[in-house]
């Protein structure tokens, strides 16, 4: 298995997501949420200041975004960016990744400390923003909750744990609480970054510092393991007209130390396992 090149150019790209016959991302140190057909045009959507990250759908079409910098989850609508909700009561590191449900609830991740300042790490909260832009700590105790998915039947939820080399599963309730905090899978020297999930269940996993993107399965075992050296793998999706299309972020490193760099790409691989579920 092979990965083939798709897009290049990019600076750092984040939060792939399959929707409306289009891939989207997230450009975040050039301020871009962009879209790319399956011909490889693509275009840029809106900047957004405080560097873009996750992003997803409420079912009237609204587009969410998390702004990073400025903690906030911003949104886009009829060619109007507005905030939705400011995070930083919660937030206790820039926000990244996150995940929206079909009924239109944002759950957001953050870093909980300052990384690249060197701060000591410590755990933080998935925040949960409800379509009437209410703002709840929907789980605590995570460490460095980034990639997000919730399973087709909207029941489950599966975070992953960057710096704790797990992934983490929740009962979601019909009002959106999450319950049975509980372990999915470990994952010895792997990093989770970005993620998403396949009909059988399975996740595909980026792991940018193990320079792989793994398939994995419930309690831990990997089927499948895709090498990347020297470059990393920082997000996933699951897209194409019948899922099968792999889309993995790579890139050459991370950090602030990127940003005047355009090594970002996105690779393609076709799998046998469609995606499903959100996002």
């Amino acid at each position: 298995m092979k990965l083939e090149p798709f897009l290049s150019g990019l600076c750092f790209g984040e939060g792939p997501r399959w929707h409306d016959g289009r891939l989207w991302f997230s450009d975040f140190y050039v301020h871009q949420v962009r879209s790319v057909d399956e011909s490889g045009k693509a275009e840029t959507i809106v900047e957004v200041p405080g560097r873009p990250s996750g992003l997803g759908w409420r079912p009237d079409g609204t587009l969410l975004i998390v702004s990073m910098t400025d903690r906030r989850l911003m949104r886009f609508a009829k060619g109007n960016l507005a905030v939705e909700a400011e995070l930083k009561s919660l937030a206790s590191g820039y926000c990244n990744d996150m995940v929206v449900d079909g009924q239109g609830r944002a759950y957001v991740g953050n870093f909980g400390y300052d990384r690249h300042a060197g701060e000591t790490p410590r755990t933080t909260c998935l925040i949960r923003v409800d379509p009437d832009g209410s703002v709840h700590k929907a789980a605590d105790g995570l460490l460095f909750p980034n990639g997000t998915v919730i399973t087709p039947d909207g029941r489950t939820m599966i975070v992953g744990e960057t710096f704790a080399h797990r992934l983490t599963a929740f009962d979601v309730a019909s009002d959106g609480t999450l319950s049975n905090k509980r372990l999915w899978a470990v994952i010895d020297a792997c990093y989770p970054d970005g993620i998403c999930l396949d009909a059988e269940g399975a996740i595909w996993v980026s792991d940018p510092f193990g320079h792989r993107v793994l398939r994995v399965l419930e309690g831990g075992r990997i089927t499948d393991s895709i090498d990347l050296a020297p470059r990393g793998a920082y997000a996933c999706m699951l897209g194409g007209a019948d899922r099968r299309m792999l889309y993995v972020v790579t890139n050459s490193g991370s950090g602030p130390g990127i940003a005047d760099k355009r090594d970002g790409r996105i690779e393609t691989m076709r799998v046998d396992v469609p995606g499903t579920g959100w996002p």
